[in-house]
Formats: structure tokens, C-alpha cells, sequence
């Protein structure tokens, strides 16, 4: 394990340390406008959800490597008013354009290309092409390091929002009336320039946990286990209860397991290994009962 303290480093050498394991970050693609009317449109991964009661999302935008306020900031400071929308892979490099510095004059709805549609509860835009948006009045900006310059590079602002009023398009819904994961298609901010994506194999589901048995109640033998992994003992471990020795008696002499008995016998195979990989095929199909009979079966 390599400990670092982020007082042995430079703020910007820490930073690259963060970015690249805290993740993957959402981003908050925020329309803001100035006193006047100009708009502009910049992409933040400091961003996130924090409540439902209100409905609040946070973001942070930082002072800049050349010692000035994002013109997200100064927008905000002037009218405290922005619609976050969120990014899809189908607009992340428009988005990633859009994060470069022009001048504070440039819009960049038009400079990425994006249609700008009236918000009904706010002055900024929201952009079209976002399959979600949400019109957000700004309740608090905090400077998170007030003890530093106003121009120290990488102090950030946390931009504290309530959602006023939120729009999605009809193409994320399922059929039940929920929001579909995979249609949405969300993209996260990784290190450098890495990006991830919400789609395809890379969603999977996790249960919502129980008051199960606990990891310190299964058998050493399985706890133990040089095939079961962390994740396969915690699904273990959400098990209200081990099956009973009955159960498993049953289990076995109903002939599921005859193949590995074959098996272990004749190949000269180790049981509990075999017994080990099919209850990890179990786990990975979310049938832990059936996972937990298996690897209790070699204990009969």
C-alpha cells in the first residue's frame, strides 16, 4: 500500500491521484447566463446528487490554472440561476468541446452545437439534446477554501441547487413508467482523459441488503474459499439463514449434483473445489439458496 499525504504534494499533483480513483463522476452540464442575458454552457464532473427533500444537486466549479473563476461562477454570482443537464455518450464529445475556454462572450450552444430551449422556471437554457434536464434555483455558493486567495488554483465553489422543475425525454422511459438504465446511457469522468459508460455489460444490479446471517457466520471452509470472491460471500452473507441439514440432504439426493460427484470421482478431482465453482455459477445467476445447498452438500 503507498500512503501519501497531500501536504508532501502540489494541489494539481494530488489532484491526478483523486480523479483517477474517485470515480466514475457525473457530469453536470450547466447552462448559466450573466446580467445581460449572455449564456454559456460548461460541462463539471464535481457534481452530484445531495437530497431529495428538497431536490438538491451540488457541483463545484474551481478557480482555474490561471488563477480566475469558471464563467459558470461568475454567472452564478451574478444571476443564481442554472439548468443542469445531464450527459449522454451521444453528446459526451459535443459536451467535451464545449469545456474548453473560450472567451466569456462565446456561446457555447453554439460554438458545440447544441439547440437551446426556453427553461419555463428559470432564465438559462436547457439543451435539447440531454436526456435529462433540471432547472435549478442556486440556494448557497461556499468557497471551500476561504483561508487560501480568491485566486489560488483548484479552490472550488460549491454551487448548491434546488430543482424547480425537471424535463426527460419520453425515449428513457420502459414500459412500466420508470426510468430504463441502459436508455438513458450515462457517461462518467475518469482520470486524464478516460471516460465510462453507463451501458450494456457494464450495468449490472445488486439487491437491496437484508439483515442477513453476516460473512462472519458462514463456515470457515466457504469463508475461506481460494475460488468464492468478496462478492460471492456477500451475497452469501445477505442469506437470512444457511439452509438446514435436511435441505441439504434433499438437495443432494435429488441426483443435481451426480455430475460433480462423477467428476471429483473419476478425474480424480477435488469435491469442494468443483462444489466451489458451481455455487460461484449460482452466485453469479443470483440464486444464492441453490449456492448455499451446493457448498454445504460436501459437508454431508
Amino acid at each position: 500500500m503507498i500512503t501519501v499525504n497531500p501536504a508532501d504534494l502540489k494541489p494539481n499533483e494530488f489532484y491526478r491521484y483523486m480523479i483517477s480513483t474517485i470515480g466514475p463522476r457525473p457530469i453536470a452540464f450547466a447552462s448559466t447566463t450573466d446580467a445581460k442575458g449572455n449564456v454559456n454552457l460548461s460541462p463539471f464532473s464535481f457534481f452530484n446528487l445531495f437530497g431529495y427533500n428538497p431536490p438538491t444537486l451540488i457541483f463545484a466549479p474551481t478557480i482555474n490554472r490561471h488563477g480566475h473563476k469558471k464563467h459558470t461562477l461568475l454567472n452564478l454570482e451574478e444571476v443564481g440561476e442554472v439548468v443542469i443537464n445531464v450527459v449522454n455518450y451521444a453528446m459526451v464529445e459535443q459536451a467535451s468541446l464545449a469545456s474548453a475556454e473560450f472567451e466569456r462572450d462565446v456561446n457555447e450552444f453554439e460554438k458545440a452545437g447544441f439547440t437551446a430551449i426556453s427553461s419555463e422556471r428559470v432564465r438559462p437554457p436547457r439543451v435539447v439534446e440531454s436526456p435529462a434536464a433540471y432547472e435549478c434555483v442556486v440556494r448557497q455558493i461556499i468557497n471551500t477554501n476561504p483561508q487560501s486567495a480568491a485566486d489560488s488554483p483548484g479552490t472550488g465553489y460549491l454551487v448548491i441547487c434546488e430543482v424547480v422543475l425537471a424535463h426527460f425525454q419520453e425515449t428513457i422511459f420502459n414500459e412500466t413508467g420508470g426510468i430504463d438504465q441502459a436508455s438513458v446511457d450515462l457517461v462518467g469522468r475518469l482520470g486524464g482523459d478516460w471516460y465510462s459508460r453507463a451501458n450494456a455489460d457494464a450495468l449490472f444490479t445488486v439487491s437491496r441488503p437484508q439483515m442477513g446471517m453476516g460473512i462472519d457466520q458462514i463456515p470457515s471452509a466457504i469463508r475461506n474459499s481460494a475460488i468464492l470472491t468478496g462478492n460471492d460471500l456477500g451475497k452469501l452473507g445477505s442469506f437470512l439463514a444457511m439452509p438446514t441439514r435436511e435441505e441439504v440432504h434433499t438437495f443432494r439426493a435429488s441426483g443435481i449434483l451426480n455430475d460433480l460427484i462423477d467428476e471429483a470421482r473419476n478425474g480424480c478431482q477435488y469435491l469442494p473445489d468443483l462444489l466451489h465453482l458451481r455455487a460461484k455459477q449460482l452466485l453469479a445467476e443470483n440464486k444464492t439458496k441453490e449456492a448455499w445447498l451446493t457448498l454445504l452438500a460436501s459437508q454431508l
